[in-house]
Parts: C-alpha cells; structure tokens; sequence
C-alpha cells in the first residue's frame, strides 16, 4: 500500500489570526450557497403501448400511458420545490383526446425547469388525429374509397401519406356567377345540379384574390340563386381586395360536397353517416395507405396568466401533427384581411348598402379593425415566459402551427399576449394548412397594451426550416410578427410560400406617433385615438435568412414585408432568391429601418420597394450595399423622405462579388442544422476584375481571378480554369491560386486575355469565364463566375469628343458611344452639358440635313438620350452657341431640343412620346433655323414641333452623333448606324 502523503498542519493560534485578518478586510466570504435543484424523469409511453400503465411507476420499465398522466406527476414533483423535471416521451405515437394545457401550475421556480422531449433515440409523435383504416371500394368507376369513422365531429383536412389531401371541389369560371349582396347567381346552366345537392349548408365558396384568401359557407342553394351563409357573406365583400372587387382577378371554387369528388387526392366527410370518402392518387394503396383524420384544433397551449404565467418551460425534439382549425366552416367564415387575421362577427358600422358603397373601403370598414382576429395556432403561447422550443417539427396541422403572444382570441386560455422570451429553434414547419409562426398580436391590448405585461418582448426565432406550408390559407406568411419589442429573426431557411417569407409590422402605420394622414381621410380617427406614443414594436433583428421561392400564389409580398415604424430595426445579409413579385416590401407607414448586405437574385419584381403614395409616412429607411440582379428600386430615394440609399449594386448571378458570396453561403441554418451542402450555395466565392475592362480590338487586359474560402474548416483541392470566346486569347500569368485555403482567406491569379485583332461590329463583347474547383465543407464544389470584357473597333470616319470620360466605336455604318453623364439641358434645377459624341468639323452649311438611325439605348434613364447633333464646335461643352439636338430616349419619347438664347446649354423643348428606339432622327438645317424630325421606316418623317432659330449660328457647324446617360457616373452604351449630312 503507497503510504497517504504528510499534510503540513498551521498552528492553531496562527490559523485562528489569519481567520480573523481575513473577516475583517473583507477577504473571506461566507455565502448562503442554495441547495443544487433535485431533478425527476418521468417516461410516457405511445398510445397503446402494452407495458404502459397511469399506474405504474413513470419509469423506463413502468411508462405512463398518457401525457395528462405526465402533466399530473410534473404538478406533483413541483410541489417538492427546487427541482428539475424531465418528460421523455418515448419512439411512437401518443395521441392525444383533448389539448395539453400548461399553465403557472405545470411551471417550475426560478433557476429550473420542466422540460417535455423526446427519450434517446426516441422520434416522438404527439398527434391530435385518428388513423383511418379498413378502407373498401365504394364506386369502381370513379376509383373512390370509403371508411366508416363515426359521427359527432366534423374536419376541414385530412393528411394522406403525410401530405395535407385536396377537400372535394368545383372550380368555377368568373363567368359562371353574378355576385350580389346576398350571395351570387350561377349563370352557368350547367350548375343547375348545385340546387339539388344534399348538406348545402357544409359547402363553401372559396375566393382567392390578390393578398386575401376567403372562405365563406352556402346557406341555400335555390334555382339559380345562391344564398350565402351570414356575417360571413357580409364580412368578405366588405373592405379591401373583396370578392366583388378584388384587386387583381379572382379564383374561385366552391368545396365540400361529394359530388364535386372527381380527382385523384381529393376528399369529402359525410357527417351525418359517418362515412369518409378519399379518391387514391396514382399508385397509392389504401390498405397501405396512412389516412390521418383530425379530431383536435389544437395540441398543446402554454399560458397562465398575468399574475401566475406559464414559465421555464422546454419542448425538445418532439413532432407536433394531427389538427383541424373549424372557424372558416362556422357562419363566421373567414373574411381574411392579411396574414391570418379576419373580420369575426356582425359588424355594427356596416352601412346597409355595403356590397356597393364598401366594395373598396369605407368608414364604417375603418371601424371594424380594431376587431379583428387572429387564426388559431396548434400550438399556442401566451401569457408565458422563458419558453423554448427546439429541434420541433411541426407537420401536418390544420391552421398556424406555432402562435407565440397572440391576441386572446386566438388562445384557447383566453389570456392573450404578454409572452416574453420565448425562443424557437432548430425546428421544422411544412405541410401545415397554415403559416408556419406568428408572433404578436393586432388589437389595440398588442400595439399600445392597457397592462404592461401585456407586452411581448424578446422573442427569437432562429436556424428554422419553414416551407411548403400555408397550403389552405395562402395570405399566411412562413414567419410573421405583428407587434414585439426585441425580436430575432435570424438565420432560418424559409422556402415555397404561397405569400410573403418573413412579414413584421400591422397597422398600416395608423396607430404610430401622430397617426396616418391617410387613414385620418378615411375616417378611422372616429373609432380610435391617434396615439401620441410608440407602438410595442422596435429592436427588431431580421438577419442572415435564406428566403427563396415565395409570393407563388398570391400577391402584394415580398421575401420580407414590412408595416408601420419599427425603431432601430435592421434587415441585414438576408438571401432572397426567386420571389414572385418584391425582394424588400416597405409598406405603408415602415419607417426607422435599415437594409444592409443582403442579396437579392431572381425577383420579378423589384429588389426593394416603399409604399409612400396617399400620405403615407413611409420613410426613414436605410438602404446601403445590397446586392440585387433586379436594379428596380422604387418609392425609396436618396435625401428625401429621410432615406439614405447609396452602394447597392446591380449584379448578376454569375458576376457576384465576393461579398455577395459570403452572405449567400453564410444565409440560413447555421452549425448543426445548416444540413448537408448546397451546390447552389457553395462555401468558396470567386470573382473576376480585369484591367482595363474596355480595350482596343487586338490589345491585351488583366483578368485577376481571386477566390475566398468562407467556410468554417479549410478548403483545399482549388484550380481554376478560363475560357474565353473564339478568336480571343487567355494565358495564365505567374502562380495559380494556393492548393488550401484556412477559413476567411483569400488568394488569387492574373490571365493575360487578348481581343481579336479586328471584330465585326463597333463593339466586341467577350464573356471570360472562370471555374473554379475543389473540396470544402467535406464535399466537392464547382462554381462558375464570369465578367464582360469589351473591345472595341476605333473610328475611322469620324472624330469623338466627351465632356465626361466617353469611349467611341465604329464598324462599317455603325457607331457606338459609350458614355455617363448628368444630362444635356438647363433649367432651374441646373446647367448641364455633359455627354459623348462623333462628330465631323464644319461639315454642316447653311442649307443641311443631318440623319441618323438610333439602333440600340442602355436605360440608364427615362430620360437618357442618343440621336444627332447641330452646334458651331461640338467641342466645345457650355459654351459653344448654334446648338441643337433630336434625340430617342428610353422612356420619355423623342425630344427636338435647342439653346435658345445662345449660352451653350440646351434650354428648349418639343417633344413627341410613345416613339423608342430602333428610330430614325433628324435636323434640317436653312440658314439660321433648325427643324427636327423622326421616322419609324427612314423614309416617311414626322415633324416635331415647329423650326426655331438659333442665335449665335455659325455659318458652318460641327455635325454628328450625340450621347448622354442622364445618370451621373452611370455609364451606357448607344448604338447608331447610317449617319449622314447632305
């Protein structure tokens, strides 16, 4: 045995001294150190697991049978105080009869928590449905199915195969019906069956529009008259983007009856026999198919009160399924309005005449929104604090799969708001009828809260997947928050949304400081104060998202929308790609944001946009280095409204500079849940810059091809590879990039490329083209990156002169100016003179005829100009007199402009619009008058305007081909061809 190493003893009196010393310089402390918590695990079996038992012991070897069972031994172990509590739910499917409710009660103290997850290795199902079985043939010759599965409920999904099943419907033809203030006439005789149909009052009529998705329920179908059910009729034609006046055209079907089942996917519920019907899609096989019918609106509700709320509270690694939402099927229906909210109940300020006086707003619809509801949620949070979902997914659920702070009316508690760090992540929303979370809520209690408890405050929702959701109600958003001070949106993957990605805000700018002008016009000011303090909403975060493929049903959206004054919130490195219709939506009343490093890519519409018509306060806005490869950018312009735009560039997908690369690789999930590598979205950015860029048919530029790992880990493997068109040459100069790159560095090599000695035409475009191999993020990549280098032929016929830096070309009868330039024209807004041309010296007399073809505008401007020129010395910019020009411009026309008074500026104008280039233009010239003229053909000619004189002429002028962008430092290229004098 090793003998115990000897300890060293101080002397008692020397120990009791130093004890002393200690105590009374404060140098020794004695804390009341808390007990550590205790900590409990209780075990919850699937349903009809054979050794579960409410009985047993809540261990592994003894699980309970039932979730309320769990909840009663959680209350239990609380009441012990200090402790931990761990439910582990075990691999299956526990189905639940009514919804999981968690109050103050089920919450632990300070510095614990109860935490509901799934047990090691465990994918647990928590589910609101029954699985549908014993499915027959019920009609050979259409393929239709049937189940017996009892009566005493009703349900508008069912979910086949993990995939939300398409209710039995009849689409029908705009042409088909007549509304009227009490429903619609079927015009179509076809539809005269419709009168003799069993459970009218079960069938609904569905309208989607523009930003609204409407449902409302037949009351009677009579004859041709079609009487619908009440408020619910009234309710949708009622407003904005109504039924009878929607803002774009409609789509409309009528649902849920058995005789519209006719396609293969569809469904109908006979309630009364209690009998289910499902026509199989291709292949499907009904004794094998998983037919889940919900019984349940909701699976789990976590809320207290004010006083006592729901806290300290996980949910980890669990998959939420198995619901119906039955709103949209009561006399209520759902007159959607936006993003999950809807007119509920009569409506007390609804003039008579509303189908007509109310089809497009109103002052008694003004007085309904403070009314409004919210969709119910599966799973919904409120009244709460410290809550946290990870690892989640909610799949397969009848309405919103996740509401956090929502309005009371969308909590089944019936205590609304007030939630306050709630955290979601790592989680997964798809195939749910609704939008995947919403947060907030958009009755007066969210914006401007009677209790401040109410208030929701710090929220985070991060590394999320959200897609192909909100497959019933299209105006819902994958993630949506309407009123939340200190909220995170930030590096979640949303994807195919019938509407917008990611929306913040409500109101409409109408309940922020000092109000609306616009709504002050349409009256909402009788219903409600114009507030003089600030909404809840502020401190908003939406960073490093990856939003791709959404508005592809609906419109008036965006990859991100926004609403209403959200102080210092910011939009930053976001990767919006493939939207429908906008990149960033600033609508009405969105002030106090900034937008910084984000990429937009493949956006029909523009990348950014603000809704400042109609005395919106829209504005404040920030907009400084995005990427987009749709230039559009409207209502936002520098210095005014208080916005500040500068550094966004117009890119293309293969010219993305590294920047542009960075936020795009680093967009979305991070860490573990970033998910295996995206080809599309590779972990290295390669650029290209080449010096010159613009060059002489056969001189020689310097293309540099430089490349940066951004992934985590180190990159190796790298070659790079250049190709460059037919009768061009490339060569590499000095060493090729480094073999490895650690994470965040960059290397880089230079090609020599060489223009053709000659080329066809004034300019020769060339597309150099770099690919760029190796290995990182464990997987290979290949990304291919491209810039324009351009050669042009010199001018042989002609001389070129620019007042801003212009380049000149020319081939046979064609010319090419390329060239910026502020504008050529003087008025009170300045004097401008800036432009390039080709032009000869004294070639025009005091009997001349100048003519031109314009071929081709860059539309750098509406007002960019190109077309042919008069002056004594085309040379000499601001001050040469006897100046005239015709020109085409992009947007704006033909315009015969003339210097007037002789000072060297153009000044005068007459102008002929709906004409674009290809155009003919032309300036006659006698004695000291000019005329000009243009030709769609080259051969008849329309006289614009009437001759002027011009003093100052000279008896011979400079004449020739003229050129401005109307964009200061923006450069276009103008083509032109057959110039003539005579």
């Amino acid at each position: 045995m090793r003998p115990s190493p000897k300890t060293r003893r101080r002397p008692a009196a020397a120990l009791a001294a130093a004890l002393t010393t200690a105590l009374l310089t404060g140098a020794l402390s004695v804390p009341a150190h808390a007990a550590a918590p205790a900590s409990q695990t209780i075990v919850v079996a699937p349903t009809g697991a054979a050794n579960a038992d409410d009985d047993g012991n809540g261990r592994r070897d003894e699980p309970l049978a039932t979730l309320g069972e769990a909840q009663r031994r959680v209350r239990a172990a609380l009441a012990q105080g200090n402790i931990n509590v761990t439910v582990e739910l075990l691999d299956g499917v526990h189905r639940l009869t009514e919804p999981l409710r968690l109050t103050g009660a089920d919450s632990p103290g300070d510095g614990t928590t109860v935490t509901w997850t799934a047990a090691r290795d465990a994918h647990p199902v928590i589910s609101g449905a029954t699985p549908v079985t014993g499915w027959a043939l019920d009609d050979a010759a259409t393929g239709v199915y049937k189940a017996t599965v009892g009566t005493g409920f009703d349900t508008r999904q069912l979910y086949v195969d993990g995939k939300l099943a398409q209710k039995a419907r009849l689409r029908l033809a705009r042409g088909d019906i007549t509304f009227n203030a009490n429903g619609f006439t079927l015009n179509n005789a076809a539809l005269s069956y419709l009168a003799g149909l069993p459970d009218q009052k079960r069938i609904e009529f569905q309208a989607m529009l523009s930003f609204t998705n409407r449902f409302a329920p037949v009351e009677s179908i009579t004859g041709t008259t079609v009487v619908m059910q009440q408020p619910a009729w009234n309710n949708n034609t009622y407003g904005y983007d109504t039924i009878q006046s929607p803002l774009r055209a409609g789509t409309f079907t009528l649902l849920n009856s058995r005789s519209f089942l006719n396609e293969a996917g569809e469904w109908y519920l006979d309630t009364t026999a209690g009998v289910l019907y499902y026509k199989p899609l291709p292949g499907q096989d009904m004794a094998t198919a998983r037919v889940e019918l919900p019984r349940l609106e909701s699976l789990l509700q976590v809320g207290g009160t004010y006083d006592a709320p729901a806290r300290n509270l996980r949910f980890e690694n669990l998959t939420f399924t198995g619901t119906s939402w039955l709103h949209p099927s009561t006399s209520d229906g759902y007159a959607n309005q936006q993003t999950g909210v809807f007119i509920s109940g009569v409506q007390p300020h609804r003039p008579a005449d509303a189908f007509t006086s109310c089809a497009f707003g109103c002052k008694g619809f003004e007085g309904s929104r403070n009314g409004w509801a919210q969709s119910a949620s599966a799973v919904q949070v409120s009244a709460a604090e410290d809550i946290a979902f990870t690892g989640n997914t909610f799949t397969n659920l009848g309405s919103l799969a996740l509401g956090i702070g929502n309005d009371a009316n969308a909590h089944a508690g019936g205590v609304g708001l007030g939630a306050h760090k709630v955290s979601v992540a790592g989680s997964t929303f798809t195939a749910n009828a609704g939008g995947g979370i919403m947060v907030g809520g958009v009755r007066p209690d969210a914006h401007h809260p009677s209790d401040p408890r109410m208030v929701n405050s710090d929220i985070s929702i991060s590394d999320n997947r959200v897609y192909a959701t909100a497959l019933e109600y299209l105006d819902q958003d994958a993630i949506f928050a309407s009123y939340v001070t200190r909220l995170s949106i930030e590096h979640n993957y949303v994807s195919d949304m019938p509407y917008t990605g990611i929306g913040l805000g409500y109101g409409w700018g109408a309940n922020d400081p000092g109000g609306s002008p616009e709504y002050l016009n349409r009256g909402l000011y009788d219903f409600q104060p114009v507030y003089d303090t600030p909404t809840t909403l502020s401190d908003v975060r939406i960073v490093g998202n990856h939003v791709r493929n959404v508005v592809q049903t609906m419109f008036d959206a965006g990859c991100i929308y926004t609403l209403s004054a959200m102080p210092r919130s910011v939009i930053d490195e976001n990767y919006c790609e493939g939207s429908g219709q906008l990149g960033l939506y600033f609508d009405e009343g969105s002030r106090y944001l900034s937008a910084s490093r984000n990429v937009f890519v493949r956006t029909a519409g523009q990348w950014a946009h603000a809704n400042n018509q109609n005395g919106n306060r829209t504005g404040d806005l920030t907009l400084i280095d995005n990427f987009a490869t749709n230039s559009g950018i409207t209502g936002i312009t520098n210095g005014q409204r208080g916005n500040v735009v500068r550094g966004n560039r117009t890119v293309t997908e293969a010219t993305l500079p590294l920047e542009a690369s960075r936020v795009i690789y680093q967009a979305g999930p991070t860490g573990d849940h970033r998910g295996v590598p995206d080809a599309q979205r590779p972990p290295v950015g390669a650029a290209l810059a080449a010096d010159p860029a613009v060059l002489r048919a056969g001189e020689s530029t310097d293309v540099t091809v430089t490349v940066r790992n951004f992934s985590p880990r180190r990159a190796s493997e790298f070659a790079v590879a250049l190709t460059v068109p037919d009768g061009w040459r490339a060569e590499r100069v000095g060493k090729p990039v480094r073999y490895g790159l650690d994470s965040g560095t960059s290397d880089s090599e230079t090609w020599k490329v060489t223009a053709p000695e000659s080329v066809p035409t004034p300019v020769s475009r060339a597309e150099v083209k770099a690919t760029v191999t190796g290995r990182a993020d464990q997987a290979g990549f290949s990304l291919t990156r491209s810039l324009a280098v351009t050669a042009l032929n010199p001018l042989t016929s002609m001389k070129g002169h620019g007042s801003v830096p212009s380049q000149f070309a020319e081939a046979g009868s064609e010319f090419v100016i390329i060239t910026s330039g502020t504008d050529i024209w003087q008025d009170a807004g300045g004097s401008f003179d800036e432009y390039g041309a080709v032009y000869r010296d004294d070639v025009a007399g005091a009997t001349a005829t100048i003519s031109a073809q314009v071929t081709r505008m860059d539309n750098t401007n509406g007002w960019a100009k190109a077309g042919v020129v008069l002056r004594n010395d085309v040379t000499g910019s601001a001050v040469s007199p006897g100046y005239a020009a015709m020109v085409a411009t992009p947007g704006n026309g033909v315009a015969f402009q003339w210097d007037a008074n002789g000072n060297g500026y153009l000044d005068s104008f007459s102008g002929a619009s709906g004409v674009t280039a290809p155009v003919w233009v032309r300036l006659v010239r006698s004695g000291d008058q000019v005329s000009g003229y243009y030709s769609k053909n080259g051969t008849t000619w329309t006289k614009v305007g009437s001759t002027v004189t011009l003093p100052g002429i000279a008896e011979r002028q400079d004449a020739g081909l003229i050129a401005t962008s109307h964009a200061a430092n923006v450069t276009g290229q103008f083509g032109f061809r057959d110039f003539s004098v005579s």
